[in-house]
């Protein structure tokens, strides 16, 4: 792709990811913290899908650990281990969140809570922060 529509696709991904942090939030202002936990997931998720397409290569997969792992510009990323840390955390939230079977004995709404919901939106938070600046 040209480096215009690299960056209109990328743009196209932020702003989505932008949404699904709204949502999180809206989730967690009224009680929903194992959906919220969620979209927070999927903004970090589509965040890094926007760097990726935003350098030219074709993300795959759905782990925002590995999609920060093996990120193919590693020298925009202010602080990997970081990165990886936040990523891991936000992957935990991908399927437990949805199911009532992802989780022995107890549905996601028992067993996520407001700590769990403000601590995924900050770091789908630092992932749309500095990939805006990229951007910019």
């Amino acid at each position: 792709m040209s480096q215009s529509k690299n960056l209109h696709e990328a743009e196209r991904w932020l702003k989505t990811a932008q949404q699904d942090l709204r949502a999180a939030q809206s989730l967690s202002n009224n009680g929903f913290f194992a959906h919220a936990c969620f979209q927070a997931q999927q903004c970090g998720e589509k965040v890094l899908k926007a760097l990726w397409y935003l350098y030219d290569h074709e993300p795959w997969g759905y782990s925002i650990q590995r999609l920060v792992a093996e990120f193919p510009d590693v020298t925009i990323i202010p602080d990997l281990e970081d990165w990886i840390r936040r990523a891991a955390a936000l992957d935990r939230y991908y399927i437990p969140t949805r199911y009532p079977n992802g989780l022995p004995d107890l549905t996601p709404g028992q067993s996520y809570f407001q700590q769990d919901a403000e601590s995924a939106i900050a770091n789908a938070s630092t992932f749309l922060e500095a990939a805006h600046k990229v951007v910019r």
